[in-house]
Formats: C-alpha cells, structure tokens, sequence
C-alpha cells in the first residue's frame, strides 16, 4: 500500500512538472463600433456597426515549452476575424491564419527565431509610435503606411524567418526574410529599436520584391516618441521608393497622447507627399478619447478627417468598445 501512495505522489510531482514546464492559452480581442463614415471622393456616408476600426478583431492560440538550457520551444496562430457579420479575416478571401502563424525557439542569451507567418517589423514600429496604435480605422499613419498604396506587402509575410536579438542597455534587432519560392525575389526587413525611460526610437528598413503582381518597393522609417508625463509625443518619417511604377513617397507623422481620467485623449496628424506620374498625396487627421474600464475593457469615441489629393473631403466618427481576452 504504501509503495503504491508513493508511485502515485511521484506521478503526481511528474505531471504537476510537466505542465509547469509547458503551456497552451487561448486569447483575443473583440472590437466593435457603431458610427458613419465618408470616404474621400465618396458623395454621401455611410451609417455602419463595424469591427475592428480601432484594433482588428483576433482569436489566437500560442504555447511554450521548456526545453532546458535556457532554451524554450514557442508557437503562435492567430486568425482575424469581423466580429459585425461572424466572417472569418479581414476581408473575404484573406488568410485564415493572416495574423501570426510560427513556431520557434527563445532563448534569453542568444534571442528568438520564428519560421512561418510572421508580423512584419515595419508594421510593428508604425503602431508603436503613433497615438492610435495598430488602427486601420483611425490612425493615419497606419493607412498611409499599408493601406494608401505606398508601401507594397501585407503587415505578415508568409514563408518567412523573424530573428529577434534579445535587449542589451535599451537596444533590440530584428531581422526577417521571406522566401521568394519561385514568386518573384526574396522579402527582407530590418529594424532597431531603443527604449530607455521616457524616451523610445526605432529605425526601420524594408525590401519587398516577392509576388507577380505586388509592386516592389523599399521603404525607410525613423520614429521617436517621448513621455513628458502629462503628454507622450509621437513623431514618424517615411520614404518610399515603388520601383515598380518610378513613383516616389514621403509620409510624415506626429500625434500625442494625454492622460485623462480613467483614459487618454489621442491626437494624430499625417501627410502623404508623392512624386511621379500618378502619384497621390493624402492628409488626414483624428483625434479621440479613449477609456478605460478595467485593464482588459475600453470604450472609445474617435473622429476623422481624410483627404486624397484632388478629391472631396472624407470624414468617419465612431463610438465604439473593445474588449481582450
């Protein structure tokens, strides 16, 4: 009796180990809005309940385990989703797993390696230094970056390896390639980041020459950003060259973020100056008030103005809740 209570408290040790040693967490965000919305050279708006127009919706799956030495074994897939109609992606006929889908190994020493879908280090420093994160609804420098026809690529390369160095006295690299696999050249990026109290900086470089019918382009990124307390200031620059069309483009970005309350008050600014035949240029504006009611749940209300050269005046608000979990 009493070896058979010692075989089981020693199965007990092992398994209670073995789930310390890895792990497997479901987590999201589900973002909603109801507002109207107009479109540069559009002639009337549009009344709408849409998702994503301050994060895009997400569900995703991500583990670990713990290999030894240092080292752990590490997943990720994520898929978009819209939460207004249930479809899965951002839009029909995206990726299931557009968001993140790697597997790959961390180490505190040597940095992290991810082989899969990965996200790309230019999108990560736009939503890093601009008032209105990761908004493809609202933050101007995301839609002039990804979705104004400057930069060519998706925010996720397929077929790619992102190493990440790990952070030495503020300082971090990454550095990610696509395969070309028979669709053109090879995608490449690099960035450096640097953080160090209030102050954060980061310059990025990217090549996109994979895809028969992507225009190549290559693109430079300077951001900052400084917490004086009261207000954390925002500032971005941008060069675009399309190989492709001999077209040429300049992005310049700045904004804030001012602690109210429960929440903050966000402002930002953006302009597309381009060169070469058919080139356009964009201005665009839009402020909010995002708040906080607990650390997982905020509701927002946020306006915009946006202009494409030559085109009427656009203009969206929102009211709008998101929620991770």
């Amino acid at each position: 009796m009493k070896r058979h209570v010692l075989a089981l408290a020693l199965a007990a040790l092992a398994a209670s180990a073995a789930q310390a040693q890895s792990s497997v967490s479901l987590y999201g965000l589900v973002d909603m809005s109801v507002g109207s919305a107009k479109a540069s050279g559009a002639k009337s708006s549009v009344q709408n309940a849409d998702s994503g127009k301050m994060s895009t919706s997400y569900i995703g799956f991500k583990g670990s385990e713990d290999l030894g030495g240092g080292v752990t074994a590490i997943f990720t897939l994520d898929s978009f989703l819209r939460a207004d109609g249930g479809q899965s992606g951002r839009f029909d006929g995206d990726l299931f797993w557009a968001r993140n889908a790697w597997v790959g190994l961390s180490s505190k020493e040597f940095g992290t390696i991810k082989a899969g879908r990965n996200t790309t280090p230019l999108f990560v420093s736009t939503l890093m230094f601009n008032a209105f994160g990761d908004s493809f609804g609202y933050s101007p420098s995301i839609r002039h970056v990804f979705s104004s026809g400057t930069v060519s690529g998706d925010s996720g390369w397929s077929d790619s390896v992102l190493y990440s160095t790990p952070g030495y006295a503020g300082f971090s690299l990454q550095a990610i390639v696509a395969a070309g696999e028979g669709n053109g050249g090879r995608n490449t990026g690099l960035s450096g980041h640097y953080s160090d109290g209030p102050l954060g900086a980061a310059l990025v470089y990217q090549k996109v020459a994979k895809g028969a019918t992507v225009d190549d382009t290559t693109t430079w990124q300077a951001n900052g950003s400084y917490d004086l307390g009261m207000v954390k200031l925002f500032a971005q620059y941008a060069k675009v060259d399309n190989d492709t069309k001999r077209t040429d483009y300049k992005l310049y970005e700045a904004g804030f973020a001012v602690p109210v309350g429960a929440g903050k008050v966000l402002a930002q600014v953006g302009k597309i100056s381009a060169s070469g035949t058919g080139a356009v240029g964009r201005k665009t504006y839009s402020l909010g008030y995002d708040h906080w009611l607990s650390k997982r749940t905020d509701l927002y209300v946020v306006g915009m103005l946006d202009q494409i050269t030559g085109q009427s005046r656009g203009n969206s608000v929102s009211v709008g809740m998101r929620h991770r979990f």
